[in-house]
């Protein structure tokens, strides 16, 4: 377990508990070896609450824009603290391919928001196809994940972390189809109040 993720979670948990408290169900769902962690993303705290609240035994290994990491000095601390870049665009970025497998292969979670940016409540977007083509090529589990989305202050949040369940290549290599089925199985866990 890398040191700054331990620091970090020691030091953000007593805020984020008091400012932004979340109520977890489905922790028993946490795969013990590598998976795919996939959550809907509607706010800029989406990534923090997913590490603390998943807590220091399951540490998830972010994927994150490229641009987050060129920052001055907040950069090399997420580095530090296991996140990654992807170059988003149109051709594939196959460094955060490679650094995620082998995050993978040596047993570690990894953190991957299927639409690959920020969606507020009532919009939508296709999903990226990057967490269900890697998952398929390595037979890894993906887990979804459902944040409350318009989160707020001193409220209680809800955090429901479903069933993992393992994705078969399609035989036309046509990854659309399951990657949408990935965003209605985050969609669904949605509680009813």
């Amino acid at each position: 377990m890398r040191f700054l993720y331990v620091l970090y979670s020691c030091l953000c948990y007593p805020f984020i508990w008091l400012f932004c408290p979340c109520r977890v169900t489905g922790r028993e769902n946490i795969p013990k070896g590598p998976a795919i962690v996939c959550a809907n993303h509607s706010s800029n705290f989406d990534p923090v609450m997913m590490a603390l609240y998943f807590g220091m035994k399951h540490q998830l290994y972010f994927m994150a824009k490229a641009e987050l990491l060129e920052i001055p000095v907040l950069g090399p601390m997420l580095r530090g603290a296991g996140v990654f870049p992807i170059k988003r665009g149109n051709n594939t970025d196959i460094k955060a391919i490679r650094t995620a497998m082998g995050i993978l292969k040596d047993g570690g979670k990894v953190m991957i928001f299927p639409e690959g940016t920020r969606v507020l409540e009532g919009e939508s977007v296709a999903a990226k196809s990057g967490a269900v083509r890697i998952a398929a090529k390595l037979n890894v589990p993906i887990l979804p994940v459902f944040l409350t989305s318009g989160r707020k202050a001193f409220r209680i949040n809800r955090m429901v972390i479903g069933e993992p369940y393992h994705i078969t290549a399609p035989a036309d290599k046509n990854y659309e189809a399951v990657s949408d089925e990935l965003l209605n199985k985050i969609r669904q866990l949605e509680p009813e109040n």
